[in-house]
């Protein structure tokens, strides 16, 4: 793997419908696996949400959920590492200016916070994160 590549996260994107308990079940999958969840988000539109989701294990996780029904994919994000503090989104993206972001979510992992993106160009996007002084978490983090 790259210097660059090492820094491509596997997000598994389920698609779902919007109707009770959907969470619940991918998230049976999830535990009966044993696969650990490390961060999530969900979206939705139309009639339809779109869980995203980190983990350790994402190829098996992928294979148990499309076992189950659902419709999974593979979607590459960045993971940046960022202060836990107020105003450190904003410095965060001070240095991100020319990366379009087309969606992103954050988590606590004290002493510092993480922000998921998915990028438009994600080889453009680590590059200049890294020579911005940005510290990317690389796959090993998440599995």
């Amino acid at each position: 793997m790259s210097e660059v590549g090492k820094y491509r996260i596997k997000q598994l994107s389920i698609f779902s419908e919007n109707r009770p308990n959907r969470l619940g079940a991918v998230a049976k999958v999830l535990k009966e696996g044993k696969i650990n969840i490390l961060g999530f988000s969900i979206a939705e539109g139309a009639g339809y949400g779109v869980i995203r989701v980190l983990v350790d294990r994402p190829e098996i996780a992928r294979d148990l959920l499309t076992k189950e029904g659902f419709v999974v994919k593979f979607t590459e994000v960045l993971a940046i590492q960022m202060e836990d503090r107020p105003g450190g989104l904003f410095d965060l993206t001070d240095h991100m200016k020319d990366i379009n972001i087309e969606y992103g979510y954050g988590y606590r992992n004290p002493p510092y916070a993480v922000l998921i993106v998915r990028v438009e160009d994600i080889e453009k996007g680590i590059e200049q994160l890294l020579a911005g002084g940005l510290k990317l978490l690389d796959g090993t983090t998440f599995h």
